[in-house]
């Protein structure tokens, strides 16, 4: 049996001064849950200094070590499985923390060719991997809801960099946060694709749904600018302005990622009967801008929560993701507990459904993310036709946005976004996209419109 170490520090709600004293170290991350409530988001995860590296690109696995590199074809949920497999099994008595060593990283939308065979016609817009993991074996848990910051060490942790960590910790301070100025676009974001070939676009997936194709198609479009600067200065201007419950921050090399991000792709989790675990997903389906008086506020969210076009999209895409969760829970326990709750963020409201289901004893967290993978609400539904029609009318690859960001833990645990509201930092230059599902009554200037309000209030924050 592994154990673990764990060493209290102070309690401190903003975890930006604890995540600035390590983030010069290698492989520094921060699984950030923005301003926590008991609903949306009550976990911190900083780590840094991976012991493995795995870079996915198409059918080649790149794994570093400290031994140097090694490349496979196999399946990168089997490697992911792979390396997880020396930190395991822990012992008895760490089922409540979030996280006791693992992998933290990301999985990017283009991960999914790997599983679901669709024409390759894009180009690219970044030069990332589709899936990039990192096995992390100390860690900062803040759990707001207890009120408690602890640092978790894994056995196979160096005394080296275990003293390191407690060292930078026990002694950071909060953070300027007008360092945020020290970033700048140099140029305005621009979209790729013109206003009116987006509409047509949006034509063409209602003639595919209209001729039985698809019942609905996440369409995005992608922007981008040139900046300079610190990425990480760039992501305090966006924590301050747009915190969400599931967003990231992870820079490497030249490349960053910053996510905004309010939606949880999948939780796996311990249930109260022992030994058990719990899957949940909640999808967005329904957005609309928040109002610019309390009354419009007001009003707003109530024109969301009786939208029959809004409800009926959130529904195709809950029947997807419970099949989906099917695939590896016990048979008839996949049930959904919530349909279109309204969850309110600082540009938007939002419909939010939530499926659980109880997880079969032969399956593991990686297996529930593989089989589910990429997130329904973000292709559409059948999955395999939407993504295929996505292929077909986006001219660029989306990367890291629309796959997912987050961490899978040596207790079993999992916790995962879907990776919207995200900007990658790659060559100096920034990309974000915005986008949203498609269905047959939908209105093409208003799905523009929409489009644009999911992400306007990232890339003028960036500009300003």
């Amino acid at each position: 049996m592994k154990s673990v170490t764990c060493h209290e520090i102070p309690y401190v709600c903003d975890c930006t001064g604890l995540f600035d004293a390590i983030r010069d170290m290698p492989e520094a991350i921060w699984l950030d849950s923005g301003r926590p409530t008991s609903s949306q988001g009550n976990i911190d995860i900083i780590s840094s200094s991976a012991d493995i590296i795995i870079e996915t690109k198409g059918n080649i696995s790149t794994i570093f070590d400290s031994q140097g590199t090694a490349q496979s074809t196999r399946d990168p949920f089997d490697l992911a499985h792979e390396i997880l497999k020396p930190l395991l099994p822990i012992q008895e008595g760490y089922e409540n923390l979030a996280f006791t060593g693992g992998l933290l990283g990301f999985f990017g939308y283009d991960l999914g060719r790997r599983f679901i065979e669709i024409p390759d016609l894009t180009a690219e817009a970044v030069d990332l991997p589709d899936m990039r993991i990192g096995r992390f074996l100390w860690a900062l848990i803040v759990d707001h809801n207890e009120q408690l910051a602890q640092i978790i060490i894994h056995e196979n942790c160096s005394a080296q960099l275990r003293s390191e960590v407690l060292d930078r910790l026990k002694q950071s301070k909060q953070v300027d946060c007008e360092l945020a100025d020290e970033f700048a676009l140099t140029a305005e974001f621009s979209a790729t694709l013109g206003a009116d070939e987006y509409l047509d676009n949006i034509e063409q997936i209602k003639e595919y749904i209209n001729s039985g194709d698809c019942y609905q198609t996440n369409f995005a479009q992608h922007f981008s600018a040139p900046y300079s600067g610190d990425e990480w200065n760039a992501y305090l201007r966006l924590r301050k302005i747009v915190a969400a419950p599931y967003s990231a921050f992870w820079k490497w090399a030249d490349r960053a990622i910053l996510s905004m991000s309010p939606e949880r792709f999948l939780k796996v989790s311990k249930h109260e009967s022992a030994g058990g675990f719990t899957v949940e997903t909640k999808p967005i389906k329904g957005t609309i801008p928040r109002g610019k008086s309390t009354e419009e506020d007001i009003k707003n969210a109530e024109i969301l929560r009786n939208s029959q076009k809004d409800r009926a999209e959130n529904v195709m895409i809950v029947d997807l993701l419970r099949n989906d969760l099917s695939k590896n829970c016990i048979p008839g326990s996949v049930t959904v507990p919530t349909l279109f709750a309204l969850e309110t963020f600082p540009n938007v409201h939002h419909l939010v459904s939530t499926v659980i289901g109880k997880l079969s004893p032969t399956s593991s967290a990686l297996d529930v993310l593989r089989d589910a993978f990429p997130g329904g609400s973000i292709t559409g539904a059948p999955k395999k036709r939407a993504m295929e029609i996505i292929e077909q009318l986006e001219p660029l690859k989306r990367s890291v946005y629309c796959g997912s960001i987050g961490y899978i833990s040596t207790n079993g645990k999992m916790d995962t976004n879907i990776a919207i509201r995200t900007v990658i930092a790659s060559n100096q230059k920034m990309h974000c996209w915005g986008g949203g599902g498609i269905v047959a009554d939908s209105e093409p200037s208003e799905e523009l419109a929409e489009s644009i309000n999911k992400i306007s209030i990232i890339m003028k924050t960036l500009e300003a």
